[in-house]
């Protein structure tokens, strides 16, 4: 069928709704719509007008063969003027502290549509402002009421946001069921058009210790933010742009970038020497380096936390190393060190408060930054990342593997760590190292393969939605995989809470096939293959054998409930 917007033939499907069809023809203003979610108009900010003069929200409008719309007459820019206001009246404007400044839809709109946002007063200004398990923020003072993030917590099976009240009293607000906590992934965060709900912010410490000359300050980058950060800058999502990264990095004043990728190859190294040895007693393991993965067994799943790996994250690993086998190497006191990782992901913030995590009566990650994080600091440094001239990582933390490369998608840890246990630990021969079967974005995937004559059973599932339904098998006994790996976000640390906004399965495929190509061209593609980790191990942790499970494994418990403690 055919419909008409401002006069242009445009094709469109049956099912579609305006706004679908209008994708890539003209651009409509949205705030609560999102591709992942129910359509809920609740906004208005996407109306537009038909030819009859009938408003109409261009969301939850199916497209009709004929049907003529109009996305920009006077009463479409006065009413959608008018909708902007009210929605200010509902967000109080505090954007000097908040990292979505300069880079905010709705700023971009009430300009665009020369809104008065003072036109009605503040009527949430004395609502509460929560904190969970110190990593995620929820302002009630900014929220306007879109119900996205309730939808998108009750998707995870996390369940942590209620609402009370009806009409203009309504409310959103932390549920009181001890059934439910906060696991910290942060798709909440991603989901909410408007930041009301944000990753409690290192920046500002950060920024304190780059001015601190008596300070070392090391930067770390995951492996999926270099495909991803760019689209803070304006490239297209999916763009690599690993040396310009490490280049802004220097410019903000870190004293040396290296790369978590080193720190994923260490964890592929023991987590595969892990697996292959609980394969061996028949006990299965799941994966540890997504922290809400790891939250969200411990508190819903305690009977199956002796199945975490022990084994350490990238960024925690890598931590370890800097702070003990750099700091030795360059003869610096680690106390001066303040590690910072830069992360797709706001439960890492959680992860590097863990006290099982420190050594040596140290923290091992002093601050986690998510990819939008560093880019508001980049762009509060004026730094103009466009004109950046790429650099390489530091050594000797810089070299890493391609199987480390793919930690951003899903099924890519567990790829990684299939071709050291067959490779490295079993001495299998193989024809290829490409586990194509648990690749892609679908939510779950399995395989099976042979290792030493035994047939394996592997799951590969993202988002704890579906986690949750695999846990719910293996625990009534109709699943039984020898190694689960999980992420808790839909996709990978490429859909992470930490990524930049927008995203949608879209832009999340194009984030995660870089990185496979970024593997299939690395002169080593498995972890224990890197030469940097070879001399790790042989420089320094093969004569420390007393301290290398405490350096590179911890231990995993039952969690209490955190809830959500008011910060106001």
């Amino acid at each position: 069928m055919y419909i008409k917007i401002n006069g242009k033939k445009v094709s469109a499907k049956p099912e579609q709704t305006i706004l679908e069809a209008a994708h890539g023809i003209v651009a409509i203003p949205t705030l609560c719509h999102h591709p992942d979610l129910k359509v809920k108009a609740n906004c208005r900010v996407c109306l537009v007008e038909l030819k009859n003069g009938k408003l109409v929200t261009a969301c939850s409008t199916k497209v009709k063969d004929g049907m003529e719309v109009f996305t920009d007459t006077e009463k479409v820019k006065r009413a959608r003027k008018i909708n902007l206001e009210m929605i200010f009246a509902e967000h109080e404007e505090k954007c000097p502290e908040c990292i979505w400044d300069k880079n905010c839809s709705l700023q971009d709109y009430a300009k665009k549509y020369q809104g008065k946002i003072t036109r009605f007063k503040d009527r949430k200004k004395n609502r509460n402002i929560f904190g969970f398990s110190n990593t995620i923020l929820f302002d009630q003072t900014k929220c306007i009421d879109c119900n996205n993030c309730i939808e998108v917590c009750h998707k995870q099976e996390v369940h942590f946001y209620d609402k009370a009240g009806k009409g203009a009293d309504s409310i959103v607000l932390p549920t009181k069921n001890k059934k439910y906590d906060c696991t910290t992934c942060g798709q909440c965060i991603t989901h909410c058009p408007v930041g009301a709900i944000q990753g409690n912010p290192h920046w500002p410490e950060v920024e304190a210790s780059l001015k601190d000359k008596k300070k070392i300050v090391v930067a770390q980058v995951a492996p999926s933010v270099r495909a991803s950060i760019g689209e803070e800058f304006g490239y297209e999502p999916g763009t690599v742009v690993t040396g310009e990264l490490v280049s802004a990095l220097k410019k903000l004043g870190f004293d040396y970038v290296f790369d978590t990728n080193f720190g994923a190859d260490i964890t592929t190294f023991e987590e595969a020497g892990e697996c292959f040895e609980c394969l061996g007693k028949g006990k299965m393991v799941t994966t540890s380096c997504c922290p809400a993965w790891v939250k969200f067994v411990e508190f819903n799943y305690p009977e199956f936390v002796g199945n975490i790996s022990t084994t350490k994250s990238p960024q925690q690993c890598l931590g370890v190393a800097v702070k003990t086998y750099f700091a030795e190497k360059m003869k610096i006191d680690p106390r001066k060190i303040k590690v910072v990782s830069i992360m797709p992901c706001v439960a890492k913030k959680f992860e590097a408060d863990r006290p099982e995590l420190e050594y040596n009566n140290m923290k091992m990650v002093d601050y986690v930054l998510t990819t939008r994080e560093v880019a508001h600091m980049m762009r509060r440094a004026k730094i103009d990342f466009t004109k950046m001239k790429p650099q390489k990582f530091d050594d000797p933390l810089g070299q890493s593997s391609g199987a480390a490369a793919i930690y951003g998608v899903s099924g890519g840890v567990m790829e990684s760590a299939l071709r050291t246990a067959l490779d490295y630990y079993a001495g299998q021969k193989l024809k290829s190292i490409d586990f194509k079967q648990i690749r892609g974005l679908e939510g779950t995937k399995k395989a099976e393969i042979m290792v030493k004559g035994k047939k394996v059973k592997i799951i590969v599932t993202s988002g704890l939605g579906n986690a949750k339904k695999v846990m719910d098998l293996i625990k009534a006994g109709k699943e039984n995989p020898h190694f689960l790996e999980v992420m808790a976000c839909p996709g990978g640390c490429i859909n992470g809470g930490g990524q930049p906004v927008p995203t949608n399965a879209q832009i999340r495929a194009k984030r995660a096939a870089p990185l496979y190509v970024l593997d299939k061209k690395s002169k080593f593609r498995k972890a224990h293959d890197n030469p940097g980790l070879k001399k790790l191990y042989k420089e320094y942790i093969d004569k420390h054998p007393d301290l290398h499970h405490e350096m590179f494994h911890t231990s995993n418990y039952r969690q209490k409930r955190w809830g959500a403690r008011r910060l106001n």
